[in-house]
């Protein structure tokens, strides 16, 4: 397993990676035309480099075996750069149990914690199985919002975490 920060170039795996993961993770919870669309805007290979390029997420890539498998993204809420917000994280459903979700979510959250951040964020869909990977990480729900996203609202609970500087 390797975790190594995403180049520009990077962007088309990450768009196909997230293909390969949301349709079957978010299908027992969201409609078919809602998954499609949120795939269209927040995984536009046009948004992906840009964010990358223009440093408005950190984007890292997890290979297993040399392989593409999971990606994280991750930058400083602008209204409190001390508070970091991982707004993407996702691996391959065929890697679920093996681990590298948690390697993943700790190499960000060593990121952060080395930028001098104390603190990070995620939103989670309120019906997500993950919310429970995610207590057991170590986060803490601390409100519940909604986002409105195109004509569809994404029902989210806010998750904060407290990190010890590594």
């Amino acid at each position: 397993m390797k975790i190594r920060r995403a180049a520009p170039e990077d962007a088309a795996t990450i768009q196909q990676l997230a293909e390969a993961i949301w349709i079957p993770t978010y299908t027992p919870i969201l409609s078919q035309e809602q998954i499609r669309y949120m795939l269209d805007h927040i995984y536009d290979l046009d948004t992906i480099t840009k964010q990358i390029r223009e440093h408005q997420q950190t984007y890292l890539m997890l290979q297993v075996d040399g392989e593409p498998s999971g990606f994280a993204a991750y930058a400083p809420r602008p209204e409190n750069p001390q508070v970091y917000k991982l707004h993407k994280i996702y691996c391959l459903p065929a890697t679920k149990g093996m681990g590298y979700g948690k390697q993943l979510l700790k190499e960000v959250e060593g990121k952060v914690s080395a930028a001098g951040s104390n603190t990070l964020e995620l939103n989670v869909n309120k019906y997500n199985p993950a919310k429970g990977f995610y207590e057991r990480m170590g986060y803490e729900v601390v409100y519940a919002e909604e986002i409105p996203i195109g004509p569809y609202i994404m029902d989210d609970y806010v998750m904060r975490k407290v990190l010890t500087h590594y």
